[in-house]
């Protein structure tokens, strides 16, 4: 039977995270919101109208048109990095390791458009992928399981077939849902302790430090 390994993005093969927080900071500045770039920090991770609702809460009463337009804001600021986007250790060689130990595969992202085809183009590793569950493909983003059980779908696979590796609490959530086993990564910033917490099944520093300690990781 196939086994899916199913990859977060954002923070966990591209290093993302802190150019999100700042272009969120800036895109909430703008619209006369004061957030702490910490509270964004712990915020990446979640779709964009979630990341909202959770930075500002009862602090501001937007409209559907005003998250709209601090979510445009954003995009734009964080599309200027686009052609500069850089994959963290490993990352690549990682996904064609396990495709080629017969894994297939998937990525579960937020991302879409051309954001993910920048983030894949970092990567650049598309001969190992084999689907991509994006923010399209969705209703709800993590920590919702949706997006890990669509990439299961894509994958043709059940939960118990397949590993979940990402970098937030969001995704260790998400994956714990799905039942799948998760893998956290450090290289998003967050603490083990809360990653743990979350779900995490194994945490390791980044996807080298992953690929070099298969043996004793979940996908053994």
């Amino acid at each position: 039977m196939n086994r899916a390994a199913v990859f977060d993005v954002d923070g966990t093969l591209v290093d993302t995270n802190h150019l999100h927080v700042v272009t969120w900071w800036e895109a909430f500045r703008r619209a006369g919101y004061e957030v702490p770039t910490h509270a964004i920090h712990r915020a990446i991770g979640l779709g964009s109208d979630d990341l909202i609702e959770h930075l500002l809460g009862d602090r501001a009463n937007l409209s559907p048109g005003d998250a709209e337009e601090l979510s445009t804001a954003h995009k734009v600021l964080y599309g200027q990095y686009f052609e500069r986007l850089v994959p963290l250790p490993g990352a690549g060689s990682l996904l064609r390791r396990l495709a080629d130990d017969g894994w297939t595969v998937v990525l579960a992202t937020s991302a879409s458009g051309d954001e993910l085809s920048a983030l894949r183009r970092a990567i650049d590793a598309d001969e190992a992928i084999k689907a991509t569950a994006s923010a399209d493909d969705v209703d709800e983003g993590k920590p919702a399981p949706e997006p890990v059980e669509r990439a299961l779908e894509l994958a043709g696979v059940p939960a118990e077939r397949a590993v979940f590796v990402g970098d937030t609490v969001w995704d260790m959530r998400a994956g714990s849902r799905a039942g799948v086993p998760c893998v956290a990564l450090l290289c998003g910033g967050i603490p083990r302790a809360d990653l743990e917490e979350a779900g995490a099944d194994a945490v390791f520093a980044d996807p080298a430090d992953l690929l070099g300690s298969l043996s004793r990781s979940p996908f053994s």
